[in-house]
Parts: C-alpha cells; sequence; structure tokens
C-alpha cells in the first residue's frame, strides 16, 4: 500500500471530505448512512428499487427506525440516494449493505453481493475503502470480493482497503442502534482494518477490531446461532411442559430468579426477521463444505420450523373444547410482523400460520397496525383487516401471534370468545378461553415436525 494512500484517505476520514457511499438502502443500509449524513460526510445511497429511492426523496420513510425528520434534514443537502453505481468512481468508501437470502434448498444465495460487486468492479479505482456488512459465511470477503477485484488488479492493502464488518441492527430495539451498538471490524491487512476501523469510530461508540475477515464473519453467525439454539431450546421446553401439564412461562420466570448460571429465552410460535432463520444455515452450508456436519444448528433448526405446526395443533384443541373444527371457522391472527411494534414481515411466523390455516379449510383475517399487507403462497395480495373490538366476538378464535403496544389486552379478552396466545401477553388474565403455548391448562397438542 502506498503510504500516501492511506494518509490521503486517514486526512479525508478525519476531516470529514470523504465521501462515502452505502449500497443497499434497507433495514441495514439506511440508518448506516443516515448516521454518516448526521457526521457530517457526503452520502451517497445506492438501490436499484426505484421506489425506494423516489420514496426517500420525497421524505418518506419505509423503515420503522428511521423518521420522516431525518430525511427532510439530510436528503439532498449531503445524503443522497441514487439508483446510479456509477457515483462510486467519486467515492472514497463504500460499504455493502445488501440482502443475503437463502436459495429454496437452504444454500447462501449470493446474488445480490454478486451484482453489486459487478458494478463495483466497473467503478473502482486505488485508494477506495470497500466494506462488507452483509451478514455472510466465512471465507466470503477474501474468496468472493478480494479475489474477483484481483483480477481487476486490485489488490487489498495495496492499492485498495478491503474489510467486512458485520450489521448488528435490531429493528424497534429503543435502547441500542447503529450508533450505540458496539461494531466488530476485520481486515484483509492490519491497515485495512485501521482505516476501517477509523472509517466506522467517526459514527459509532464503540468499534472491535479484529484480526481477519473471516473471524468478523464468523461472529455475526455465532451471535444468531447461539440465539437459534436456545430459543429452539425452550421452544421444545415449552412442548414438553405442555404435555407434562406444567406452566413453561411460570417456570421460566421461577429459573430466571437465579442470578448466575442462567440466561432466559422465552418461547413462541416460531422465528422470524432475516438473521435467525437465516444465519445458521449460511454457518451449516460452510460447515458441510470442510466436511463437518452441526447437528445443532439443523436440530434447531427442525424445532423452530416446527412450531407454526404446534400453533396450529393448539387452535384445533381450543376450537375443539368449544365443539368446533378448525375447517370453517373464523379465526382472526393479530399481528403479523415477525416482533413487536414494527413493520418488519420478512420469515414471520404468522405467514406460515396463516398458510396453514387456510389449508385447514379456516377462514382467515389479520390485522397488524403496522404491516398493512403481504403477499400469499399464491402470490395474491392479503390485506389487514379493520380493526374494530365489537367485531372480535365474529370470530371463533382469536391468535395473538405479534403482541404489538396497539393491542388493548383487556379489551381483546373481553371481546373475544376463544384466544390462543403464543406469546405471553395474557399472563394476567385467568380464563378457560385463553390457550397458551406451555399451557397447562390444556396439554393434549401433538408436537409436529414440518
Amino acid at each position: 500500500m502506498h503510504e500516501n494512500q492511506f494518509q490521503n484517505l486517514s486526512r479525508k476520514i478525519n476531516d470529514r471530505s470523504a465521501r462515502v457511499g452505502v449500497i443497499g438502502l434497507g433495514y441495514v443500509g439506511l440508518p448506516l448512512a443516515l448516521e454518516f449524513a448526521k457526521s457530517g460526510y457526503d452520502v451517497y445511497g445506492i438501490d436499484l428499487n426505484e421506489d425506494k429511492i423516489s420514496q426517500l426523496k420525497q421524505f418518506n420513510s419505509y423503515i420503522s427506525d428511521v423518521h420522516k425528520e431525518e430525511l427532510v434534514r439530510f436528503v439532498g443537502k449531503n445524503f443522497y440516494p441514487t439508483t446510479e453505481y456509477s457515483y462510486i468512481q467519486e467515492l472514497d468508501c463504500i460499504s455493502i449493505c445488501v440482502p443475503t437470502p437463502l436459495t429454496k434448498s437452504q444454500e447462501p444465495d449470493m446474488s445480490f453481493i454478486l451484482s453489486a460487486l459487478e458494478q463495483i468492479k466497473k467503478y473502482v479505482h486505488p485508494g477506495i475503502l470497500i466494506t462488507l456488512e452483509s451478514t455472510t459465511y466465512p471465507g466470503t470477503t477474501e474468496e468472493i470480493i478480494q479475489a474477483e477485484l484481483e483480477n481487476e488488479g486490485y489488490y487489498a492493502g495495496e492499492n485498495y482497503f478491503l474489510c467486512f464488518s458485520p450489521e448488528r441492527v435490531d429493528p424497534g430495539n429503543k435502547k441500542f442502534n447503529t450508533k450505540n451498538t458496539p461494531k466488530v471490524i476485520g481486515g484483509v491487512t492490519k491497515q485495512c482494518t485501521n482505516i476501517g476501523t477509523m472509517l466506522y469510530e467517526q459514527i459509532i461508540d464503540r468499534m472491535v477490531p479484529v484480526s481477519s475477515p473471516k473471524v468478523a464473519e464468523m461472529s455475526k453467525l455465532l451471535e444468531n446461532t447461539f440465539r437459534s439454539v436456545n430459543i429452539a431450546f425452550i421452544n421444545e421446553m415449552a412442548m414438553l411442559c405442555d404435555k407434562l401439564g406444567i406452566d413453561v412461562w411460570e417456570t421460566i420466570e421461577a429459573a430466571s430468579t437465579k442470578p448466575f448460571g442462567y440466561m432466559p429465552f422465552t418461547p413462541g410460535p416460531g422465528i422470524g426477521g432475516h438473521c435467525i432463520p437465516l444465519d445458521p444455515m449460511y454457518l451449516a452450508w460452510k460447515a458441510k463444505g470442510e466436511n463437518f456436519y452441526s447437528r445443532y444448528i439443523d436440530l434447531a433448526q427442525e424445532i423452530n420450523k416446527s412450531m407454526p405446526n404446534y400453533v396450529i395443533g393448539k387452535v384445533a384443541e381450543a376450537l375443539n373444547a368449544h365443539t368446533k373444527p378448525i375447517n370453517g371457522s373464523k379465526v382472526l391472527i393479530l399481528g403479523m410482523a415477525y416482533k413487536p411494534n414494527i413493520n418488519d414481515l420478512r420469515e414471520s411466523p404468522g405467514l406460515e400460520i396463516y398458510e396453514l390455516l387456510k389449508k385447514k379449510g379456516a377462514k382467515v383475517f389479520y390485522h397488524d397496525p403496522h404491516a398493512q399487507s403481504f403477499l400469499d403462497n399464491n402470490n395474491e395480495k392479503v390485506n389487514s383487516i379493520d380493526y374494530d373490538s365489537e367485531s372480535l366476538l365474529s370470530f371463533d378464535a382469536v391468535i395473538m401471534v405479534t403482541n404489538h403496544s396497539f393491542y388493548n389486552l383487556t379489551e381483546v379478552f373481553n371481546e373475544s370468545k376463544i384466544i390462543i396466545d403464543t406469546r405471553n401477553a395474557f399472563k394476567d388474565f385467568s380464563d378457560e378461553k385463553i390457550y397458551k403455548i406451555g399451557d397447562t391448562l390444556n396439554n393434549n397438542s401433538e408436537i409436529v415436525f414440518s
């Protein structure tokens, strides 16, 4: 690396003259771009979704954690949303924040990273810092980005800088955000790590440099695989408690009084979001390439994926206790987003519960104050119905899938015939019409693995 390139970029980062690009303006990229803008950098947000760019230019936010006031303050002033990759030739630093989904065969889908990389190759120039933030398997940064750029005559640590820094976005979290969540970063060389750390520490309260991109990549997968395995464990305990006639929620509360050696996790209708359902499978896929098979990951995935079926068992049990079959019953799902008080439907278990109920002949409706519509398995649009507490009595069963703060639980309790509670939202209500997962009153649900 020419010393003057390192010094030149260091100077630009420190005096805020560095021009920053963020590729992918979703749940990760948009908040990141705004943090750079808040710190005084000129920021170019690149996304091929023309509707997103149009909304941003009209100061409309499609992400719950980003407010209109922030867009009014920065868009067009020092934050420039665009669909044009050509701006890269004018940028000093770029962060790649594109999606990394799974294919139908549960293998990593690198298409978004590869597509972004093809564009970057057209406009890359000496001295640029490239940081991949998209969650992926260990080795991606070096095996894909570094290798491809070497074919173009660019060598990390010699004429450009390359890092991996995993995103740690938790949509809807009121305590931790982009700025105050510690950020791991690993560069291909020590200078890459140093310059990457220098950039991000301008907007992040605490940076955590590590020895390589692989360590940084693995750290993200470790975090979310840890959560997946523990969620699966407590989901299995909920199903076991159901069989044993034990209240799993009371059991968790009792165990949580131990001040050491125990970390509470709670069961639910399944796992959702972009991270927990996907990240462990990236790790499992990479492991298989090394002839290593992770039984923990596979078993956790199996248990977590079984939870919507378990919920359907609870619905059937509840309706049967009131001499009704699922077939023909009118059912309302409350909350479709994967967690409370956000509009994110990615991998939400509520979507699977909706489809399973339809397959069993139920007349299914949903309400969510944040997520107004979704496309079902037939690619048909399903809209959230208008919420009217008086109409709750018209439903044979109400399923609390996501306990948004919008819902008045007393109102829901009073106006519903049967409630299937997947979140322990009605813990303060005691009545035979409430059926909880891991419930003591009704312990005949079958454990059905999908």
